[in-house]
């Protein structure tokens, strides 16, 4: 059983503001969600990537104000940036007549002109939600193996056979490359930025060393900077900062970097089943990638997510604050069964001073490991960070 989390916070959103942004990747599930919505409401529904759905909006104005009553889902917004200008109108106007509270529902794929456009004409008028593909606190435990093999994009998790989940990632990744990335803007050869994406995924988890990336692709280090900053702006590679506390340590200050979702680091790397992907180098900073990605879709929204790293070794997988917590949560999160947090954790949180330890592992049970460490499952630890 798959249970999107996102939509009381979607529904909620909708009942406080005139228009909510629903950003995500291609695949992620935004469609699905946006109508799950509209079956509590009257809505109407339009696809910006459908031509007839495009020609009623050539006089927008017109066509929405005889919809005032309902709200208003427009899908693939991206492709269409010039209707921010007739929203802003219209839920204006619509304020002034005391109905201003969930009018507009816009899905987008994150695109940087996305977020500008509609930050500058939308101010104080518009919340953004992300959806990320699903992960380990949406799932059942049982189907904990299958999301990480196969990532959380719907179609993939859900798929027959391991054979068929790597063929609809396969062509995702291609359609991404060829079709969806140059819908954007930035003319980058198709096959130099799969290279780049393919040498994150070997890397997933590492410090960022923008040199040496550009070296092997004969590029410079402005031109890598770009590709990283749309495969990020795209919700399809995270860049983890460090944390930077009041300490007196020397701490390391390059991000890390992780591609988001597991199965395209395993497709990227034609990984196809779990037997070849527990022989696989990647392995562990594969499960770090997405247990990290499902701890900080399970943290409520507004929480700051680090990891921690001094020159001297001390170190902290993921640090998590909270809203309204003064300290954060120091994770550390191991693939096998028995878990054992080394001393770098443990000289790490002497520093940080974190309100709550815990390791995260591969089992079922939970289990305290001394000072002040538990050992917890993913799902668990995704739902203790998600209560209140």
């Amino acid at each position: 059983m798959i249970l999107r989390r996102l939509l009381p916070d979607l529904n909620s959103a909708l009942a406080e503001v005139p228009a909510v942004a629903l950003l995500g990747p291609r695949q992620a599930g935004k469609t699905t969600l946006a109508l799950q919505v509209a079956e509590s409401r009257p809505s109407i529904y339009l696809d910006l990537e459908s031509e007839a759905d495009r020609a009623k909006l050539a006089e927008p104005e017109l066509y929405l104000a005889q919809h005032a009553d309902k709200l208003v889902i427009l899908d693939e917004i991206q492709r269409a940036p010039q209707l921010f200008q007739s929203l802003r109108g219209l839920i204006d106007a619509a304020r002034r007549r005391g109905r201003g509270k969930g009018r507009f529902l816009v899905l987008g794929s994150a695109s940087i002109d996305l977020l500008k456009q509609s930050s500058e004409t939308l101010a104080g008028r518009i919340r953004y939600l992300e959806l990320a593909p699903i992960d380990a606190g949406e799932i059942d435990r049982d189907g904990l193996g299958t999301l990480w093999l196969r990532g959380g994009f719907p179609e993939s998790l859900l798929a027959d056979s391991d054979a068929a989940s790597l063929r609809w990632r396969s062509d995702f990744i291609r359609t991404y490359l060829e079709r969806d990335i140059p819908q954007f803007g930035p003319r980058i050869p198709a096959e130099t930025l799969r290279r780049f994406w393919t040498m994150l995924s070997h890397q997933q988890g590492s410090l960022l060393n923008a040199a040496s990336l550009a070296r092997a692709l004969a590029v410079d280090g402005k031109t890598v900077a770009a590709y990283l900053d749309l495969l990020v702006d795209l919700l399809l590679v995270r860049r983890l900062a460090p944390w930077h506390g009041n300490i007196r340590k020397r701490l390391v200050r390059s991000p890390k970097v992780y591609v988001r979702d597991s199965g395209l680091v395993h497709a990227l790397l034609g990984i196809g089943d779990r037997e070849a992907l527990l022989a696989h180098p990647v392995a562990g900073g594969s499960w770090e990638g997405l247990a990290i990605e499902s701890l900080i879709a399970a943290a409520p929204h507004g929480s700051d997510a680090h990891f921690f790293r001094t020159a001297a070794g001390a170190e902290v997988d993921l640090l998590i604050k909270r809203p309204g917590e003064r300290k954060p949560w120091a994770i550390e999160i191991k693939r096998g069964l028995a878990p054992k947090p080394g001393r770098g954790f443990h000289l790490a949180c002497d520093s940080v001073k974190p309100a709550q330890r815990r390791v995260v592992y591969g089992g079922i049970e939970r289990f305290p490991l001394g000072e002040g460490v538990e050992a917890v499952s993913l799902p668990e630890l995704c739902a203790e960070l998600a209560a209140d």
